[in-house]
C-alpha cells in the first residue's frame, strides 16, 4: 500500500475522486487561503485542491487540504475512502505496534535532480504567500524537519522528524519555532550548550505517511522513520543528505539543507495557528540554507490552519489518539478502550474506560496528564463509560449531562505545563487542568440513580452491520 511519493498519492486521489484541479489563474492572496479555508467548511468529505495556475509563479503548482478529510486520511492508509472514523482509529492503533520497521537506504533520490549551492534565493524557487491576513510574513508550515541528538548521535530513534513553522525571513534564512516539548527544541539546547550549530533538513512536498508521523506525538527515541514503515506496511525510504549525517525522505519534492545558527534570534510572527489565533510575535531560532535540491518542475504543498476543523485537524487527529492509547493501555490494559484527542492537537481528550471501583476513572485522567503528549496538552481531559464511543460526540454529550456530578466529579489540577501557543495559558505555557468524570458512580461510589439503563433494541448490532455495508456500496 505504500505511497512512493507525493505524485503517487495524488494519482490515488484523482482515481477515487478526492482531487480537484482548479486550472483558472489565481492569485497567491488571498486565493489559495481562502480556497483551502473555503474547502475545510464544507465537511468531513472534501478533496484535495490542485492550483496548476498561480499568477506570478511560472509553473508552479501548489497542493493544499492534501490530508483535509477522513477519505484521503484512509486513502492515506491504504483503506476504502468510506472506511469510518473509529475503524480508521483502530486500524492506526493496530499498525502502530508493528513499530519498529527498518528503514530502506537508497544512494540518490528523485529531488536530486536539481542542485542549488549558490545564489540561494528562497522567493523564486518557493511559491510563497500569507495563509491568513494578519501573518507577520511567508511562512513554511508543511515541511518535514529532521534534525538529530547531538549528544547521541548514533542512536537513530534520537533523529527527530517533525513539522514546525518556518517563517522565510530572506533569500536563504528562515525562522523557526521549536517549541521547548518537541524534540528539536532538546536538540537545539543540547548544539548551543556545544557552542554548536545545528544541522537540519527540511523536506517539503512528501508523501503522506511521513507527513502524518512527523505530527505524531511519538517517544523521544521512537524513530519517525521506523513509525512510517509500520503505518505503510513496509519499509520506508531514506537517503543521506549531502552536508550532514542526517536521513531525508526519499519522495521528497524539494530539500533544504542548513543549519540553526548557535545563540542567534530574531523577531518571528505573528502566524495564525491551529488554536483559532495568531500567536503572536517572538523572539526566535534561525535557519541558514546552504543548499537546495529539488525535482524538475516540484510539486509544492502548503496547509491552511487556523479555526478548526481545517487539514491540521485531519493530520495529528487519529495520531495524535493512538499514542495517547497505547501509553495508557500500558498502565491499565484491561480497562482502556478507545482514545479521542482529536480536538486542537489533544487539548482536549476523551477517554472510554472500563472502571475497577470508584474514582478510578479520576486516576485515569491523571494518567492522561503525565503522558509525554499530556505534559504539554491534554487540558481537559473527560471519562466517559467503556459503552461510550468517545468519537461519537452526542453520546459523549449525554454522559457529561447524566452522569457528571459537578461537585465530585470536577477535578482541577492547578499551574501545570502546556504549550505556550494555547491562548488561555497565563503565563504563557501555564495553565490549570481539568478532568471530569462522566461515568457511572461505582462503589465505594454510590450516589446518583443509575439502577435502569435503556438497553438497545436486540439485533441492532446486526442492523448496523447490514445498513453500513448498504451505505458504503
Amino acid at each position: 500500500m505504500a505511497y512512493k511519493d507525493l505524485r503517487d498519492f495524488l494519482a490515488t486521489l484523482e482515481k477515487e475522486g478526492q482531487l480537484l484541479t482548479i486550472s483558472d489563474e489565481v492569485k497567491p492572496e488571498p486565493d489559495l487561503g481562502a480556497a483551502a479555508r473555503a474547502i475545510s467548511n464544507l465537511g468531513d468529505q472534501t478533496p484535495a485542491l490542485l492550483f496548476n495556475n498561480i499568477y506570478g509563479y511560472k509553473n508552479a503548482r501548489v497542493v493544499m487540504n492534501l490530508h483535509g478529510s477522513w477519505p484521503n486520511h484512509a486513502l492515506m492508509m491504504g483503506l476504502p475512502k468510506n472506511t469510518p472514523l473509529k475503524e480508521q482509529f483502530f486500524e492506526f492503533a493496530r499498525r502502530y505496534s508493528q513499530f519498529p520497521v527498518p528503514v530502506q537506504r537508497e544512494e540518490t533520490a528523485p529531488f536530486h535532480e536539481v542542485e542549488i549551492t549558490e545564489n540561494i534565493n528562497l522567493f523564486e524557487i518557493l511559491p510563497v504567500f500569507r495563509l491568513n491576513q494578519g501573518d507577520g510574513g511567508f511562512y513554511i508550515d508543511k515541511a518535514c524537519v529532521i534534525s538529530r541528538d547531538v549528544n547521541d548521535p548514533e542512536h537513530f530513534g534520537k533523529q527527530n522528524v517533525g513539522i514546525y513553522r518556518m517563517q522565510v525571513k530572506g533569500k536563504d534564512r528562515l525562522g523557526i519555532q521549536p517549541v521547548p516539548q518537541h524534540d528539536i527544541g532538546i536538540h537545539l539546547r543540547q548544539a548551543e550548550e556545544r557552542g554548536e550549530n545545528l544541522p537540519v533538513a527540511i523536506a517539503l512536498g512528501c508523501e503522506p505517511v511521513i507527513s502524518t508521523v512527523a505530527a505524531t506525538p511519538l517517544l523521544y527515541d521512537q524513530s519517525e522513520y521506523e513509525m512510517a514503515g509500520a503505518i505503510q506496511g513496509e519499509p520506508y525510504k531514506v537517503v543521506k543528505a549531502k552536508l550532514s549525517d542526517l536521513d531525508i525522505p526519499w519522495g521528497a519534492e524539494v530539500v533544504l539543507e542548513g543549519e540553526i545558527l548557535a545563540g542567534v534570534r530574531e523577531f518571528e510572527g505573528p502566524f495564525g495557528e491551529f488554536t483559532g489565533h495568531y500567536s503572536g510575535g517572538r523572539s526566535m531560532p534561525v535557519i541558514q540554507i546552504k543548499r537546495v535540491y529539488h525535482r524538475k518542475n516540484p510539486i509544492f504543498e502548503h496547509l491552511y490552519l487556523g479555526m478548526p476543523w481545517t487539514e491540521v485537524d485531519y493530520m495529528i487527529g487519529i495520531n495524535t489518539c493512538v499514542p495517547l492509547y497505547q501509553q495508557l493501555k500500558e498502565a491499565f490494559p484491561e480497562e482502556i478502550v478507545a482514545v479521542n484527542a482529536m480536538y486542537t492537537h489533544g487539548l482536549v481528550a476523551i477517554i472510554s474506560t472500563k472502571r475497577r471501583y470508584g474514582g478510578f476513572a479520576k486516576a485515569v485522567g491523571m494518567r492522561a496528564l503525565t503522558t509525554p503528549h499530556g505534559l504539554g496538552y491534554c487540558k481537559l481531559v473527560i471519562v466517559v463509560d467503556e459503552d461510550v464511543d468517545p468519537f461519537n460526540l452526542p453520546q459523549v454529550m449525554w454522559a457529561l449531562s447524566t452522569k457528571m456530578h459537578p461537585k465530585h466529579d470536577a477535578v482541577i489540577i492547578p499551574d501545570l505545563s502546556v504549550l505556550p501557543l494555547d491562548p488561555g495559558s497565563n503565563p504563557a505555557g501555564i495553565t490549570h487542568k481539568m478532568i471530569l468524570d462522566a461515568t457511572t458512580p461505582v462503589a465505594p461510589e454510590t450516589r446518583g440513580h443509575y439502577s435502569q439503563p435503556l438497553d438497545s433494541p436486540l439485533g441492532t448490532e446486526k442492523w448496523e452491520k447490514i445498513l453500513g455495508d448498504m451505505l458504503r456500496k
